[in-house]
C-alpha cells in the first residue's frame, strides 16, 4: 500500500509543488515550522535516508540546492537550513527551512496552520526565485 508521500507524487493527494524531476518531488510542508518550509522526497519509496542508494543520495542534494537558494531569496532569513528527521512518515524526506536561528529547526515547536491563499502565496514566492 502506497504511503502518503507516494500518493502526493501520484496526484492522489493535492500538494503545493515546488519542483519535480524523474527521481524527486519537492512541495510545501502543510504543517510548516516557518513560512517557506519545503519537503524534498525521492519518488522511490525508501524509509530511511541511509538506505538510499549512494548515487541517488548525491543527486538528491543537487536537486535540493536550487530550491534552498530560492528559499533564501524569497524569505527574510540568514540561510536555508536542512534537516532529516524521518519519524513522521516512513518515506525518506528532507526538510528545507528558512532559518535565522537554530531554534527555527526545532521540530518540537507548534507547527503553523496556514490557509490555502497563504500557501499559494508562499509557493509563488519560491517559484519566482527558482
Amino acid at each position: 500500500m502506497a504511503g502518503i508521500f507516494s500518493k502526493i507524487i501520484a496526484g492522489e493527494i493535492p500538494s503545493y509543488k515546488i519542483a519535480e524531476n524523474e527521481n524527486f518531488y519537492a512541495f510545501l510542508d502543510i504543517f510548516p515550522l516557518v513560512r517557506g518550509h519545503v519537503l524534498v522526497i525521492p519518488k522511490k519509496e525508501i524509509d530511511k535516508i541511509f538506505d538510499v542508494d549512494d548515487s541517488l543520495l548525491a543527486e538528491w542534494l543537487v536537486f535540493a540546492k536550487p530550491i534552498g537558494k530560492a528559499i533564501e531569496k524569497a524569505f527574510d532569513c540568514n540561510r536555508c537550513g536542512i534537516s532529516v528527521v524521518g519519524l513522521e512518515v516512513p518515506h525518506a524526506h528532507m526538510h528545507l527551512v528558512p532559518i535565522s536561528t537554530s531554534d527555527d529547526l526545532n521540530f518540537t515547536r507548534p507547527k503553523l496552520k496556514l490557509g490555502e491563499e497563504e500557501m499559494k502565496e508562499i509557493q509563488q514566492k519560491i517559484l519566482a526565485n527558482l
